[in-house]
């Protein structure tokens, strides 16, 4: 994406042992890894241990390049499956760099970063989360104003099939889902309109 040499005044090239932690969900970046060398397993984290894998990088790779893009933390864990030889760039540098793209090259560079970041994290969310968590993340994140200040509302565009398979799960369990929410006061409507009456708990319950 970015030439490496332009970065090797900054840069700080180290080399990893193979099951040493690399990236860490969720924490804030201040720097980006390039993998000059070795693999990279990528996927969920308890403790130092990767239980959940979603696939594997090799290097030469910018390694969660997409976060870096959008200025938000990684959204995996990843972990040294071999021994790695990796370059930190500060992340400063690395945007700077960015914004001596075209503008038209940019815009579409953080479009194609959106929707990979959002594959990324209905990837995350399907192994980390159970099906009532992962319905309340998709609710909160297509909620829009809805008619009395500060209330929100979802707009049942697609059909349940389609949602449902956006979820991982199927169509019986996200209706079954959604009448469990509406019986916790979490949710109410029906047809194509829900109601988010209690926007704090559904985010309890997302893990968000």
């Amino acid at each position: 994406m970015l030439p490496l040499n332009s970065f090797d005044t900054c840069a700080e090239v180290q080399t990893l042992a193979p099951g040493t932690p690399v990236l860490r969900r969720s924490v804030a970046m201040g720097e980006v890894l390039h993998v000059d060398t070795g693999r990279v397993a990528l996927g969920l984290m308890e403790g130092d241990l990767l239980v959940h894998q979603l696939g594997v990088v090799e290097g030469p790779f910018w390694l969660e390049a997409t976060a870096a893009v959008l200025g938000l933390p990684s959204a995996v864990d990843g972990v040294a499956e071999t021994a790695v030889t990796l370059r930190r760039v500060p992340l400063a540098a690395f945007q700077a760099s960015l914004d001596t793209l075209p503008p038209s090259a940019l815009a579409v560079l953080h479009d194609v970063a959106q929707a990979h970041r959002q594959q990324t994290e209905l990837a995350v969310s399907r192994l980390a989360k159970d099906a009532e968590a992962r319905c309340a993340e998709w609710l909160l994140r297509h909620a829009e104003p809805a008619g009395e200040a500060g209330s929100m509302a979802v707009m049942l565009r697609q059909r349940k099939r389609l949602i449902a398979a956006q979820l991982g799960i199927a169509p019986e369990t996200l209706s079954r889902v959604l009448r469990h929410l509406r019986e916790r006061s979490l949710i109410s409507g029906s047809g194509r309109i829900v109601n988010l009456v209690d926007p704090g708990g559904l985010r309890s319950l997302a893990g968000v």
